[in-house]
């Protein structure tokens, strides 16, 4: 086995093994060994460009989340009839990715073959891409995510990467994929890149922002992908946090900067405590819409809370923990509130998570009070009022032994035109001082 250095990283070539990637980190705790394993394995009994197809949804689906997870879909008709939508796609936030798979189906030839082949295929699939994404801004869409429900897609609301997806025994070694412009981003990778990327983050949000950023780099190599991340990681590990005012949240705002790019996998302290966010997700997910609520809400919520850094899950989710353990400890007359709440970078995105004691009508009416203050006040601050949003997540213990607890959500956007009587109402209960002056609803 053989060392080639890097200016942040080594790579170990096993010369028995030349698929195999493992590589060594330096990172400020020391060395960290990262073997990258290969793609997960195709369904059985499933034709080998379908079981492709598959495999990549699985990966973006369980290591991701389902509901970002997007195929087959019938434009409006036109014309003589309708037109299928046949890609992947993923949609976070603003942002979508259009991915096309292709697999080598046949054993592979000499490389000089296999390199002209994978480029043909990369520039067929860039060009399925931009014909995709062409179409879906002709002719919006209802899509269907890993969950089976539907989001109608308008193309123009969301700003577009292609993805060439290659599903290959034994890429040859060195070839980077060409193509003609597409008008948009476009990145290649191999599946196990692929598969890599949704291990080492977790979340869909971050997936979609680490394409859009290497596709702005040079290209690398097919399978090299990893190698890549890990050296704008070590990048954003050296990068001094900016510059920002926490006095947007008021008094006793903490600037918390966490890289971009973990060098570490999500989750790798040993514990559970980032799989929180995971769980606040999914109960998002499956919770029953209720009154005007539609899938598009829900969509626009979850994207929200999967926006919270990835290096930052952990520490949140003992948090979170801790509150839950807490609010409990008071008398049935009372209730305990915890919050936590984070200012995204560009003040125009406010998560707020919170704990209680108990839930009801008026713990509910109570919390949506908490968040529509917040809202208002740093919209009052920022005077970013129309492009900015608030996610508010409840969560209350529960006693019957069914569930850990219940989560409750809340969301405003924009001006919430409170009356100054109802502003007054939420400030005398929220802004309170304990004896020591000290806020009583900090945590």
């Amino acid at each position: 086995m053989t060392q080639t250095p890097s200016p942040v990283l080594w790579r170990l070539v096993d010369e028995d093994d030349t698929t195999s990637l493992t590589l060594i980190v330096d990172t400020p705790d020391g060395p960290h060994l990262r073997r990258i394993p290969p793609a997960l394995p195709l369904p059985a009994h499933i034709e080998h460009g379908t079981a492709a197809e598959e495999a990549a949804h699985t990966a973006a689906a369980t290591w991701g989340l389902p509901d970002f997870v997007f195929q087959q879909a019938t434009h409006a008709v036109k014309g003589s009839g309708s037109r299928e939508q046949g890609d992947r796609l993923l949609i976070a936030g603003h942002r979508g990715a259009v991915v096309q798979v292709k697999a080598r189906t046949i054993p592979p030839k000499p490389d000089a073959l296999e390199a002209n082949w994978i480029q043909k295929v990369a520039a067929k699939a860039m060009a399925q891409a931009k014909g995709s994404v062409r179409q879906l801004r002709m002719l919006p869409a209802d899509m269907v995510n890993g969950r089976g429900r539907v989001l109608h897609v308008d193309g123009n609301d969301y700003e577009w990467i292609a993805v060439f997806l290659l599903d290959h025994p034994g890429v040859p070694e060195g070839i980077t994929a060409t193509w003609q412009p597409t008008g948009m981003p476009s990145i290649a990778l191999t599946r196990r890149d692929w598969d890599f990327l949704f291990n080492q983050l977790r979340s869909t949000t971050a997936v979609l922002d680490y394409l859009f950023r290497a596709a702005k780099e040079p290209a690398v190599p097919l399978g090299e992908e990893p190698v890549r991340y890990y050296e704008l990681a070590a990048a954003d590990a050296a990068t001094p946090p900016g510059e920002t005012d926490t006095g947007l949240v008021g008094e006793g705002g903490v600037l918390h900067s966490v890289p971009q790019l973990p060098q570490a996998p999500a989750g790798d302290d040993g514990t559970r405590a980032h799989l929180m966010i995971r769980f606040m997700l999914e109960d998002i997910a499956l919770s029953p819409l209720t009154g005007p609520l539609t899938e598009a809400n829900r969509h626009t919520m979850l994207c929200d809370l999967d926006r919270l850094p990835v290096a930052a899950r952990t520490e949140w989710g003992h948090l979170l923990l801790d509150m839950l353990g807490d609010v409990p400890d008071v008398p049935d007359e009372h209730t305990k509130w915890r919050f936590r709440r984070q200012l995204g970078a560009d003040a125009t995105r406010q998560l707020i998570v919170g704990a209680a004691s108990r839930f009801d009508d008026g713990i509910r009416t109570a919390f949506t009070s908490y968040v529509q203050l917040r809202h208002h006040e740093v919209t009052s601050r920022t005077g970013k009022t129309q492009e900015s949003s608030t996610l508010g997540i409840l969560l209350t213990p529960r006693r019957d032994g069914l569930r850990p607890w219940d989560t409750s959500t809340v969301r405003v956007h924009g001006d919430l035109e409170l009356p100054e009587e109802d502003l007054r109402i939420y400030h005398a209960l929220w802004n309170r001082t304990a004896e020591d002056g000290s806020p009583v609803t900090q945590d």
